[in-house]
């Protein structure tokens, strides 16, 4: 595994990095012997004879003047193995007097085993980052979970089974270029895991981030409110340290198999729902929304068009809303006259007139609960309420 991260790229920074410690020319050599760094690019691509003779004998090899001339492409100098996890992944060589090297040599391996060490653990956390985004792209879309996603989990040390709510996050799109775009989500993402939250994050798009997050308060109970408050905080942290504006929606929490998809569904459907209504927010919530986003489906079916027939001959002689408007204020206070005639300004005469108008244009009687609640349904879904 360690010799896969040892590239020209990264030898190439090794011979820079030991030439800045020792005045001569350096190469580094893979595993098989063939220079991938040098500070003489003539030598690129060569095979070394003395660092074939420093991998087979694992030791480091002196090759003075009379050893040289019986090597091919070898000039004097010193080998050294260099190890990872006591497996030799390649050799450094310094040109020179053998003698005068030696000294130096040490220091010089050393530096390039802390450098390959280095380049070695940054690789295995982005992997372990990469690996944890993908099992939760896997998480938000499957309802059940299969045998091979559980040993995924466990093996990233993921307890899997932890009750979680997803939080959809959606960035302005438009705003910013693409590097810039993500540069800001990888700020938000890690807003999003310090201090360590048990967070799982993914970036599904250049415009969207999902959050699962743990679900339960500390006395194991699911208590929206305080997500609620911690959704709030983190959008004043936003606006804070940064400048890319973004829009936060929570899902519903969910029990058993597929609850991860679900709570995910409803966290889309949220956000949509969000942005209809309220474009002016930038933060949404499925308890406040529960019907709108359960008849969100309904859209576009057949279902969807019974329900909205009765507002559409409404809406055919109501050309300038006010009618509308009256009714969904009437609905939002619980079709009690008096408060509805307060919040309109109006009499409660002309409130009345109004109810009456509605109930012959749209053939309801209003005072009938099943009529009441089919024109309640048809303004949640109508798409300019």
């Amino acid at each position: 595994m360690a010799a896969y991260h040892f590239d020209s790229k990264l030898a190439q920074q090794i011979v820079a990095r030991t030439m800045q410690i020792i005045d001569s020319n350096v190469n580094v050599m893979d595993a098989r012997g063939k220079i991938i760094g040098s500070g003489d690019e003539q030598r690129l691509g060569e095979l070394h004879e003395g660092a074939l003779l420093c991998i087979s004998q694992e030791r480091v090899v002196d090759i003075d003047e009379g050893v040289a001339r019986h090597l091919h492409g070898v000039r004097p100098g010193i080998n050294l193995p260099m190890r990872i996890d006591g497996q030799i992944v390649g050799v450094i060589g310094l040109t020179g007097n053998p003698t005068q090297l030696r000294q130096y040599g040490e220091l010089v391996c050393m530096t390039a085993e802390m450098m390959l060490e280095q380049a070695r653990l940054l690789h295995m956390l982005a992997q372990d980052s990469r690996l944890r985004e993908e099992l939760v792209l896997n998480l938000i879309r499957m309802d059940e979970l299969s045998p091979a996603l559980m040993e995924w989990a466990q093996r990233l040390g993921i307890d899997i089974h932890k009750p979680r709510v997803v939080a959809v996050v959606e960035v302005d799109s438009g705003q910013l270029g693409v590097d810039s775009a993500m540069a800001e989500l990888q700020q938000l993402q890690q807003l999003l895991t310090t201090p360590e939250r048990d967070n799982l994050i993914a970036i599904v798009s250049l415009t969207e981030m999902v959050v699962l997050k743990p679900a339960l308060n500390s006395y194991d109970r699911w208590d929206p409110e305080s997500h609620r408050q911690r959704v709030e905080h983190l959008m004043s942290r936003m606006t804070e340290n940064g400048r890319l504006r973004i829009r936060i929606s929570l899902g519903n929490f969910f029990t058993g198999p597929g609850s991860i998809a679900r709570s995910y569904r409803t966290a889309k459907t949220t956000m949509a729902v969000g942005k209809q209504r309220m474009p002016d927010k930038r933060s949404y919530f499925y308890q406040d929304l529960i019907l709108p986003v359960l008849l969100d489906s309904l859209r576009g079916g057949w279902q969807a068009d019974e329900l909205v027939r009765p507002l559409a001959r409404l809406k055919a002689t109501d050309t300038n809303g006010l009618l509308r408007r009256t009714l969904a204020a009437w609905f939002t206070h619980n079709v009690q006259p008096t408060a509805t005639s307060k919040a309109l300004y109006i009499h409660r005469n002309t409130l009345e007139y109004r109810l009456n108008r509605i109930s012959e244009l749209t053939g309801l009687d209003l005072g009938n609960f099943d009529d009441r609640l089919l024109l309640y349904v048809a303004l949640q879904l109508d798409e300019e309420h």
